[in-house]
Formats: C-alpha cells, structure tokens, sequence
C-alpha cells in the first residue's frame, strides 16, 4: 500500500469526510451538504449515514452540478468486545451481497430497538412512534435511531434541543436506553474488505460515548484484519487521545482521517470545523472500489 504522510496537527484545507443527512440523523439534504461545503471552500466532501446508501444517488447528483467531489460512505455500529464502535467505510461496492446483508440486519434490529424505547418512554413522556415517525424525512429510506426520538420529545416541547433530550432521556445512561444490535468489528472490516472498501474507525478516542474505549490490543488486531485508518481529527477525540492515536498509526502505518461528524442542526459540530488532507484522500480513493465522484 502507498505511503501517506501523517501531519501531527489537523489540516487547515481539505476535505470534510464526516457528515450525515436526513437519509439517517441529519437534518439536511445531501444537495445541502455539498452546497455548503462548496461554499465554505472545502476541497471535497464526505457523505456518512448510517448504515446505509440511501442518499449516495442524491449526494452525487448535487455533486456533479455543483463540481464538488464526493465520497461515498458510511457510518457502520460495530461492537469490540463490549465497546461499540462506529465505523466509517469508504468508496466500496453498494452491491455487495455481505454489505447489503450486514446492513439489512442492522437496520431491523435499530428499527425494533427504536420501537422498544418509544414505547418505554411513552410511560413518562407525551410520546408515540407516530410522533417519532413524523421526525423521519426520507420514510423507510432513513435509518431511524435515537436523534429521532429525541427530536420528537422536542417538538413536544418537553426538551429545547435534540442536545437537550441526549443529555437526559435518550442518553446512553438514561433507564430508557438501549444498546444498538450491532455486528463485531471485525465482521465490518471483513465484509467492507469483501466488497473493496476502505475502513476507518471513527473517533476513536471520545470517552463522552464509551466509559472505556478500544485498546491499542483491539486496534492491532483490527490493522491486522485490514483496517486501513483511524479518525483523529473529531471533536470528540481528546488532545491525549488524539497522541495516543497518532503513535498508533505511525506504528502501523495507518491513513490519518478528519470530519465535523455534521448533523445539520442536529449537532452543535461545524461543518469543515475537522478536515482530511488530499492526500490521504486520494489514497482512499486509490484503494477503493468505485471512483471519486466529480
């Protein structure tokens, strides 16, 4: 595999490979994300729903009217022995028979383990699955996850802010909550692998989502299945963390990402405000399946 340099400080120009749409948790159209990555300047922009596809069609449409190139990705919930762990995976094969599988699955078990909150919640607050559905934008196109519940309690106004509502009834420590089904780690390597995709494991080191995060051990073991990098570049990730992963991919000469991890309005995350090289770009693309598209 080629070489890419790993910078000790995140780029100041570059593309945004981190970003969501109303195809899952985002508030805007992909033709808005590549509108407003256009006009920040960005060299490029990455489109990463969860567990889906769905809104690669419209992400590309806007980018070819617009000239701006595209990634096409997305965001994968894996779990490490107990960690969970989302996945980025880039520029593979949407056809491939264990991708749409894996995916499948994992939408069912989202969309019952979203059920089964709704009602949970319902016993304490003035809300219903119509009320969740009425959030969804793309119908069964959208993978429905928590931000929709919490968007629901807010426009019943019992919280201000879908921020509101993550850091009560829907967080990870609410009575309410529960975890995500999700496939091992290293199904998602293998299966992003299989379908001539490139995996980078999102922020990494956010203790705010994991009381304990994936050990340099699990990492390893990763990289030796065929991971190719790790998201350093996030908010989420800790200045020490951030080190503790840059010494890591040295180690094992792995691809150095960024992204905002953009919601639209649903995160206070800016877009741009982490960013990837064109370097490590163009080597995503170099290994991938599919090509940029421009």
């Amino acid at each position: 595999m080629t070489r890419v340099d790993i910078p000790s400080q995140p780029p100041r120009t570059g593309w945004d490979l981190h970003c969501h749409t109303v195809f899952s948790d985002g508030t805007e159209t992909p033709a808005v994300l590549v509108s407003q990555a256009r006009s920040l300047g960005l060299l490029g922009v990455g489109i990463a729903d969860h567990d889906t596809t769905a809104g690669w069609s419209q992400a590309e449409r806007a980018s070819s009217e617009t000239g701006l190139p595209l990634l096409r990705g997305t965001e994968i919930t894996a779990d490490d022995e107990g960690v969970s762990v989302h996945m980025l995976a880039f520029q593979y094969d949407p056809r491939n028979r264990h991708i749409c599988e894996l995916f499948a699955t994992t939408r069912a078990s989202r969309l019952q383990r979203v059920r089964r909150m709704v009602e949970l919640l319902s016993s304490d607050y003035p809300i219903t699955w119509d009320s969740v559905l009425e959030q969804v934008k793309e119908g069964e196109r959208t993978t429905i996850g928590r931000p929709h519940i919490a968007d629901a309690l807010v426009a019943a106004g019992v919280y201000r802010t879908r921020s509101d509502a993550f850091a009560d009834a829907v967080s990870t420590a609410s009575r309410y909550y529960i975890p995500t089904p999700s496939p091992s780690t290293h199904e998602v390597v293998r299966a992003v692998g299989e379908a001539g995709g490139v995996t980078i494991v999102a922020h990494a080191g956010d203790l705010s989502r994991n009381r304990r995060l994936l050990s340099d051990l699990q990492i390893e073991r990763l990289v030796d299945e065929g991971l190719d990098g790790l998201e350093i570049w996030h908010r989420g990730n800790t200045p020490e963390q951030r080190e503790r992963l840059l010494s890591l991919a040295r180690r094992y000469d792995l691809l150095v990402t960024g992204g905002s991890d953009w919601h639209g309005k649903g995160k206070p995350n800016t877009l741009g405000e982490n960013l990837t090289d064109e370097a490590t770009v163009a080597e995503i693309v170099r290994r991938g399946a599919i090509p940029l598209w421009k």
